[in-house]
């Protein structure tokens, strides 16, 4: 077997035993050759990748004292098809050759096929990015389970940010703070050190999550925002002033909604675009000033995946010479985003409560 080979299957044997406690056996995953030659990090130091202060510019990630640049990769797009192991290979590795330092995923993002693909970067290049994945259970024993496929999946011993995925309603919430909720699957983990923060995240309806984050210290969330926010369940007037007076790190999603707010995304027929998505309509804004209007929140950074590393190269490129939108550019974007506002949206809560 080569020394390739060996360090592929050197996956940590842990094993996360259910109900009144966590016993967790740690291990070096994926990083054998590098901790030959450099001295073990600890799981309470921040990643760092140097290139990033030169690449664009970097934010607080709220109370967590990292400098995260304004642009991150997501986890969806390319990374979550199967398949594609080979693109996302080299998507994940020159994203972080080109100074990006926070990488978000999630277990149900192709059903942990984005976590597997990712991992295959991350378990040689753990120390250079933050890690974020998500559990979109919403009980103990169901988020443990899932937290042990993510770190076997990812090919790490630790995750620096764990959240709570998707939460749209008020009895999702009642069940995470239950007896046996998620919360304390997210405390357990803290606690053994298997996760560094704690987060949550939406798009579906602020209110709920504001209510969320008034009743525990999440230290993160992550929200859908962009130009067409402010016409329907604003997360921008109602959630994020919140989520700013408790100091949490902010995560903008959902920049240009899968493309199809940009005005050079053609909708394929009707009856070929999922329920939910239908629409006839081209977008209106282009991508350069949909990410310049989440840049220009009060954000930490915003999560964006890719098809490409074309893609990839022209977002950091982007983000290396932005500046500031001001007011009346906000407004008019804001504008433009009038007649495509559910398709821009299509994500929040468009049937209105019984």
């Amino acid at each position: 077997m080569s020394e390739q080979d060996k360090r592929r299957e050197a996956v940590v044997d842990r094993r996360v035993f259910l109900g009144s406690g966590v016993a967790v056996t740690m291990a070096a995953v994926g990083q054998a050759a590098a901790s030959q030659a450099q001295p073990a990090k600890s799981k309470t130091e921040h990643p760092y990748n140097d290139r990033t202060h030169k690449a664009m510019p970097t934010r607080n990630l709220g109370k967590t004292g990292y400098q995260v640049g304004i642009y991150s990769l997501g986890g969806q797009a390319t990374l979550e098809i199967p398949g594609k192991a080979k693109e996302s290979d080299a998507i994940v590795n020159r994203a972080i050759d080109l100074g990006i330092n926070y990488i978000d995923t999630a277990a149900g993002y192709g059903d942990g096929t984005s976590e597997t693909h990712i991992g295959q970067v991350i378990k040689n290049r753990r120390r250079e990015v933050f890690l974020a994945s998500k559990t979109n259970r919403r009980t103990y024993d169901e988020s443990m389970r899932l937290l042990e496929r993510s770190l076997k999946n990812l090919q790490t011993d630790h995750l620096d940010l764990w959240q709570l995925h998707n939460v749209q309603r008020q009895d999702e919430v009642d069940q995470i703070f239950a007896a046996n909720g998620a919360i304390k699957a997210l405390e357990k983990a803290r606690s053994e050190k298997v996760v560094r923060f704690l987060g949550i995240t939406g798009h579906f309806e602020p209110l709920v999550l504001v209510q969320a984050i008034k009743r525990y210290p999440f230290d993160t969330i992550l929200m859908a925002v962009n130009a067409a926010d402010v016409h329907y369940l604003s997360f921008i007037k109602y959630l994020l002033p919140e989520a700013q007076k408790l100091g949490m790190g902010i995560i903008g999603m959902k920049i240009a909604t899968r493309g199809r707010m940009l005005s050079c995304w053609n909708p394929p027929p009707i009856d070929q675009q999922p329920e939910r998505l239908r629409t006839p309509m081209k977008g209106t804004l282009t991508m350069k000033e949909s990410l310049y209007y989440n840049f220009s929140l009060p954000v930490s950074t915003n999560i964006i995946g890719v098809d490409d590393i074309q893609q990839l190269e022209q977002n950091v490129q982007w983000a290396s010479e932005f500046s500031p939108l001001c007011e009346s550019e906000m407004r008019e974007l804001e504008y433009r985003t009038l007649p495509i506002v559910r398709q821009g949206l299509y994500f929040r809560r468009w049937n209105l409560p019984t």
